[in-house]
């Protein structure tokens, strides 16, 4: 069962590109993942300006491999200390409209 993912981040004022960069590499190296079937970023154009990360896998066993990846986690260690707090992380699983 495919799996939706989308996590909200609040970047510092000051650390924008700092975060962007590491936010694009983690991405593309995720959109790599055989588990990954999309991997975007976005960003609210006003208010807080949050980072929005739109993510779908294939099923949770791909969720778990992309958060063990290497490449997650330098994102985490990266990232860390350039959000103003804690992200809000959404796990999300499809309903059946048919």
């Amino acid at each position: 069962m495919p799996v939706k993912v989308v996590a909200f981040v609040t970047v510092k004022p000051d650390a924008d590109d700092a975060f962007l960069a590491a936010a694009m590499t983690c991405a593309a190296a995720s959109r790599e993942e055989a588990g990954t079937l999309r991997y975007d970023l976005w960003r609210e154009p006003e208010g807080e300006r949050r980072v929005v990360f739109n993510e779908l896998y294939v099923d949770d066993a791909a969720v778990k491999q992309h958060m063990a990846s290497d490449h997650f986690k330098a994102f985490g260690k990266a990232a860390g200390d350039l959000w103003a707090a804690p992200p809000t992380i959404i796990v999300t699983h499809p309903i059946d409209v048919a």
